[in-house]
């Protein structure tokens, strides 16, 4: 099978799409960027061709009869387990490089010790890992490195009082190594994997196996791959594999909603206001310059500020009773003036409400400049998952160009992608 990938390598998060040759998505993957690009653009392209098999699952398994109204729980069983499959084989890539890693003077006459350490934390995390996975359990994240390193440190703690050693010794060793282990793809076949996972799920029946075994037989081709994003220029591509982000964002925003007229973009590091004719083609653009203010970068920062997760900053905005205005949308500013407020004794949730219309604002300047809000209006980028961003931009659309319809796709973060997967197929196709 031909596959035509997409990857939009941002500042944050990077993001692959798969398509096939009628400009159909096959799947989707995502992961941290990181400070290894080249490791995140290998992932996301990994992740998405998982997501790819497991679309083709569903197509086999969909067309077993006796098989109709269970595909659902079948694939849910087969992912978690494919899932679990993949941790632990990173988890033995994380302790053999922790392994390797003592060394020092630190550790001259303890080698011994803190291996055998690292041996029952291991075996512990191992241990736990199936409750991960478990049907029905929730994850805070689905990142190795996140899903690892709660664990260890829960039980590296336990196992080193236990041990009466000093957590600090393999602390140290764990932070060296999982930046090791992070920047190398999760190693293996992935169809060896599935077929593990298969296994896993126990006595199958012949109407699961056959369909599951059929699609992953089907070869998939990496056709043509396009990249674009904010870190493109570090993408092992030749140039003319390369695509900006207002191309693809715009384009990839028509091929969500073919009736797109307008596209703001808000991602970690940039805002892009877009306009696009009926064909996806872009014809005017502005974005902000070099100042982050206004991104997700900027609300990253205020989390930091308010001690709390940026997924909370919406929630919490959305419970706000007033709106107090922010002067400065500076990321260098902004600081002091939160701290300002919450002295004057202004709710967390007033203040976030109006540092969320104060990103808005930003926007829309962006959008004027552009050549404002024409129907139909398309938000995209990690923000438009922001409920209070949401609103607030809802509000200032109604108010400076009336009723206009608004569409926010639940797959927006992936718009810079598909847009790059759309020009693969373009380049190869027509």
């Amino acid at each position: 099978m031909q596959c035509f990938i997409g990857i939009d390598l941002g500042s944050t998060t990077t993001k692959a799409v798969v398509m096939d040759e009628n400009c159909h998505v096959l799947g989707r993957g995502i992961t941290n960027s990181r400070s290894n690009y080249d490791t995140a653009a290998a992932v996301s392209k990994q992740e998405a061709l998982v997501d790819t098999r497991l679309t083709l699952f569903r197509r086999g398994l969909g067309a077993v009869p006796e098989l109709a109204g269970s595909v659902d729980g079948i694939l849910g069983d087969l992912e978690r387990n494919f899932r679990h499959v993949q941790f632990l084989e990173q988890l033995d890539d994380l302790e053999r490089t922790c392994v390797a890693n003592i060394k020092g003077p630190r550790f001259v006459g303890r080698e011994k010790a803190v291996a055998e350490v690292l041996a029952e934390v291991f075996t512990r995390l191992r241990e736990h890992s199936a409750a991960l996975f478990a049907p029905g359990a929730k994850r805070k994240s689905d990142f190795f490195r996140d899903l690892a390193g709660a664990d260890f440190m829960q039980i590296g703690e336990v196992v080193c009082r236990e041990a009466g050693m000093p957590f600090e010794m393999i602390l140290n060793v764990y932070d060296k190594s999982i930046i090791e282990v992070e920047n190398r793809p999760p190693a293996g076949d992935m169809e060896g994997k599935f077929l593990r996972a298969l296994e896993k799920g126990g006595s199958l029946s012949d109407a699961i196996v056959r369909p599951v075994r059929d699609a992953l037989a089907i070869p998939l081709e990496e056709t043509y791959v396009v990249g674009t994003g904010y870190g493109r220029v570090r993408l092992p591509f030749p140039k003319e594999h390369i695509r900006s982000e207002i191309l693809c964002h715009g384009l990839g925003a028509h091929m969500m909603y073919p009736d797109t007229r307008t596209v703001l973009d808000i991602g970690g590091q940039d805002t892009k206001g877009i306009q696009v004719d009926p064909a996806g083609i872009v014809e005017n653009f502005q974005m902000n310059d070099r100042c982050a203010a206004g991104c997700g970068r900027y609300l990253g920062y205020i989390a930091d500020e308010m001690n709390m997760g940026l997924h909370e900053l919406g929630p919490l905005a959305m419970n706000s009773t007033k709106q107090v205005r922010i002067n400065s949308t500076c990321t260098v500013f902004a600081g002091a003036e939160l701290r300002d407020r919450l002295a004057l004794g202004e709710k967390r949730e007033d203040i976030l409400a109006g540092l969320h219309r104060a990103i808005i604002l930003r926007a829309m300047s962006i959008l004027s400049r552009a050549g404002g809000v024409k129907d139909q209006f398309t938000f995209t980028g990690g923000v438009a998952k922001n409920e209070a961003a949401v609103r607030e931009l809802r509000k200032l659309i109604k108010e400076n160009y009336g009723d206009v319809q608004i569409n926010i796709n639940p797959d927006s973060i992936y718009t810079g992608a598909l847009g790059g997967a759309t020009f693969a197929v373009r380049a190869v196709v027509n």
